[in-house]
């Protein structure tokens, strides 16, 4: 076989959830595109991993020292709602109901993968919320004992700037059965409950 697509196919398998066949999919895919659509898309690629930046205030991605949400001054900038990763971000955003700004922690606390407080940006938090301008912040991390754990230290951390910390409901999804539920789940559900 080519050493070329084999080359093409081992740095394709690297990235998350392609396998080797994916691989050798996208190589033969790419091959029977125009030389100049492979080019932009390498161009693309290229120039985003050289050239994107961190959000001086929020850690989002951006093509500036300020992602557009943080420039955006239709925003809500009372109010911070803290998430893991920049997927997370995307996501919140596709439901166009939240009009605040984020904090992007870039993980979550984890002693087992050697994760701590220090490796976040929980110190970019407190800088900010220091500033005197948010008054609430929203924990939306995940349900795991690693996104607890975060949320606690989080909410310890800014115990003494009079901020409201809060953090999104839990619970049953729409269109679950309540027996194929956990018991922590039941729990955020039960106590997380709204008035009907």
């Amino acid at each position: 076989m080519s050493q070329l697509l084999d080359r093409a196919v081992d740095e394709l398998a690297k990235l998350p959830g392609v396998g080797e066949r994916t691989a050798l999919r996208l190589a033969l895919h790419l091959l029977r595109q125009p030389v100049e659509g492979v080019d932009a898309l390498a161009g693309a690629l290229v120039s985003f991993r050289r050239n994107i930046k961190f959000c001086r205030m929020c850690n989002n991605l951006s093509d500036s020292e300020l992602c557009p949400i943080c420039a955006d001054a239709s925003r809500d900038k009372t109010t911070v709602c803290v998430v893991e990763q920049v997927k997370d971000v995307l996501s919140i955003e596709h439901t166009r109901s939240y009009r605040g700004l984020y904090h992007v922690l870039g993980g979550v606390i984890s002693p087992i993968q050697g994760v701590g407080p220090s490796d976040l940006k929980i110190n970019l938090l407190t800088d900010r919320v220091g500033g005197g301008e948010v008054k609430e912040v929203i924990l939306a991390l995940s349900t795991s004992i690693e996104g607890e754990t975060t949320g606690y230290y989080i909410s310890r951390q800014l115990s003494d700037f009079g901020v409201k910390v809060s953090t999104i409901a839990r619970g049953i999804g729409f269109g679950d059965e309540i027996d194929y539920a956990d018991d922590i789940t039941l729990v955020h559900a039960i106590s997380n409950r709204t008035t009907l």
